[in-house]
């Protein structure tokens, strides 16, 4: 029933390929992030409607994750997740420096102390007016 091809010639337009491969939960998001320059195609900013071609070298990056993804498969419907992670392999490197930086944030993350309890009413206006201070 699926559309997967491993044909170089045949194309699915970026943000369909990227939302079939599951990187966004749906295309409008995937264009989005085209759009705002969230991912690469072979070191270039594309546009929306590029042709995903098998081979391509992609950089997506989600939050605080750049992956770099090179293209194995071609398909314009969304399919299950086990489906949908035959279209691509993440290079070996980009593995490892998510790793990395995901145990740097976690290490940043336990030397900040936890507050003791939650801040009152008089504390919240504290906190605002402290921010308010800070941006003017």
């Amino acid at each position: 029933m699926g559309k997967t091809t491993t044909d170089t010639t045949a194309g699915v337009r970026l943000d369909k390929w990227l939302w079939a491969a599951r990187f966004f939960k749906t295309r409008n998001l995937a264009k989005t992030a085209v759009e705002n320059g969230k991912v690469e195609y072979d070191g270039q900013r594309p546009k929306v409607s590029r042709l995903v071609e098998v081979g391509a070298l992609l950089k997506i990056t989600q939050g605080w994750d750049k992956k770099e993804v090179e293209v194995l498969a071609i398909s314009s419907q969304r399919g299950p997740a086990s489906q949908a992670q035959l279209l691509y392999r993440e290079t070996q490197g980009s593995q490892e420096k998510r790793a990395a930086e995901a145990e740097k944030r976690r290490l940043a993350g336990a030397a900040t102390l936890a507050p003791q309890q939650r801040p009152d009413k008089k504390s919240r206006r504290q906190i605002q007016r402290f921010k308010r201070q800070e941006t003017e």
